[in-house]
């Protein structure tokens, strides 16, 4: 997908992506999107390992009672 871009193709969205946000923005856009791909690297490795009873015998922490019970307190 990405091997018909090439580097001047990448050094152009690189520079029209630095116009567009800004010096500033730049770090927490790539900070996002690096915490959204390991999300998603989890999920699928998740999946993937699903056939494991492991997965299936999970026990609940607390962080994850918390984080379903916390919508309803709104």
């Amino acid at each position: 997908m990405f091997q018909s871009i090439g580097i001047p193709g990448l050094i152009i969205i690189l520079i029209i992506t630095l116009i567009v946000f800004g010096p500033r923005k730049l770090p927490e856009i790539g900070a996002a999107f690096g915490k959204t791909l390991s999300e998603f690297k989890k999920s699928a490795t998740g999946i993937m390992n699903s056939d494991e009873p492991e997965v299936h015998a999970k026990k609940k922490t607390s962080e994850d009672i918390q984080a379903v019970t916390e919508p309803m307190e709104k």
